[in-house]
């Protein structure tokens, strides 16, 4: 026999699997074939995921808009609207308490040094002073405020700090706490005139056609009453716990005691100015005396008393009472000439005497023996009663960083 010949391409001589297909293989490729005409041919989605992305998108950007836009009228409402008042009016049930924003638009100044500590009492006629918006203490310490013009200053009691009161602008008056150790707060904004109490407790301002008066507890106005009042009325100073209110700017005075309800007395036209009050009550002022204006001593109620026309007070309205109502210090014209002049109003051998050059603001006494001013060309002087009487005379002496563009404040108000 023949040996058989090789197979070409490794087959054998008969083959792994059958040709023949069985029925399973058949409906197994029919089957793949649905699957991939299926998936060849995509249905139609019932919605366009893509549109709605892009519509959600759309309502969101424009809520951010109209929520963006409601916040920038908000802020601008806030920052044209001057003073907020938070509270009810008084004449109202509610107590109201008024609290101010800080009118430079930040809630606070930024990091930096704070206020220091007021001496717990000034040295032998030293003073505290304000010079180009630096606050200069009695001992030496500087601080820049930060807050813009100042035209009157007070100390707080108990060593608290400082009250600023700002000029008179087209947008009113503000008034400043610098509490010591920290940094100014405006409690005020906006008024049209305000003046503090000599103990730094309470303060009256005007503002809107009314009168409001309020106690000051630690940085905060407290207890605020008000009333309406006629145009050109305006508070002047504290008398105890009574308001002093001019009633206009021909003059004539009245006094208001701040409550609920009681609106201010009589106006009595003969008082042209009030300079302080005495230890027994009476006040001291300028009064109308035919045609010329003198010195008298007032009851409580503004009645007249007793009148000294030895000297002719000035209509400026400048000066101040001692602590212990003995003395007054106040601008006039002795002797055929002007300048500051001293009056004892315990009626001495020789009751007035110039005392040193014209008043050119506030005057502060820091004791019943030392009182302190700014002259009119912005020096400071100092007074002494008893040099006064030996025949000396206060000497102006001129202040670093002050010109005739800026004058110093002093400080009213001592520990």
């Amino acid at each position: 026999m023949n040996p058989s010949s090789p197979r070409p391409g490794n087959q054998t001589g008969r083959p792994e699997r059958p040709f023949a297909v069985t029925d399973e293989e058949r409906l197994e490729q029919a089957l793949r074939e649905t699957l991939a005409q299926r998936v060849a041919v995509p249905h139609r989605l019932p919605f366009d995921p893509a549109g709605l992305a892009l519509r959600r998108a759309g309502r969101t950007r424009r809520r951010r808009t109209v929520a963006g836009l409601a916040l920038a009228g908000i802020a601008t409402a806030l920052a044209t609207g001057g003073m907020t008042q938070l509270g009810g009016q008084a004449d109202r049930t509610t107590t109201p308490t008024v609290v101010l924003g800080d009118p430079r638009g930040v809630a606070s100044r930024s990091a930096g040094p704070v206020a220091p500590v007021p001496a717990e009492r000034p040295a032998d006629g030293e003073v505290d002073l304000i010079v180009a918006g630096v606050l200069v203490t009695a001992t030496g310490q500087r601080y820049d405020l930060g807050i813009g013009p100042v035209e009157r200053a007070q100390r707080l009691p108990d060593r608290g700090g400082w009250l600023l009161t700002g000029p008179a602008t087209v947008a009113g008056r503000t008034l400043w706490t610098v509490p010591a150790g920290g940094e100014p707060q405006a409690l005020l904004a906006g008024a049209e005139e305000i003046v503090v109490s000599p103990d730094g407790r309470q303060v009256a301002w005007r503002d809107d056609g009314r009168i409001f008066s309020a106690g000051i507890v630690a940085g905060q106005l407290l207890a605020v009453v008000g009333e309406p009042a006629p145009a050109g009325m305006v508070p002047v100073r504290f008398i105890g716990n009574q308001v002093l209110l001019r009633a206009g700017p021909q003059g004539g005075h009245l006094l208001w005691r701040p409550s609920p309800g009681t609106p201010p007395g009589a106006v009595a036209p003969h008082v042209l100015d009030v300079y302080g009050a005495r230890s027994d009550g009476r006040l001291v002022a300028r009064v109308r005396a035919g045609a010329r204006s003198c010195l008298a001593l007032l009851g409580p109620d503004l009645s007249q008393d007793t009148t000294r026309c030895e000297s002719t007070p000035a209509a400026d309205g400048r000066g101040a009472v001692s602590p212990d109502g003995r003395w007054l210090l106040v601008n006039g014209r002795l002797a055929g000439a002007d300048g500051a002049i001293l009056v004892d109003l315990a009626g001495g051998a020789a009751p007035q005497r110039t005392a040193g050059p014209v008043i050119g603001d506030v005057v502060a006494w820091t004791d019943t023996r030392n009182a302190t001013y700014v002259d009119r060309g912005g020096a400071l002087a100092r007074m002494r009663p008893d040099e006064v009487l030996a025949g000396a005379r206060a000497t102006s002496t001129p202040v670093a960083g002050a010109n005739a563009d800026i004058r110093p404040v002093v400080v009213a108000g001592s520990d």
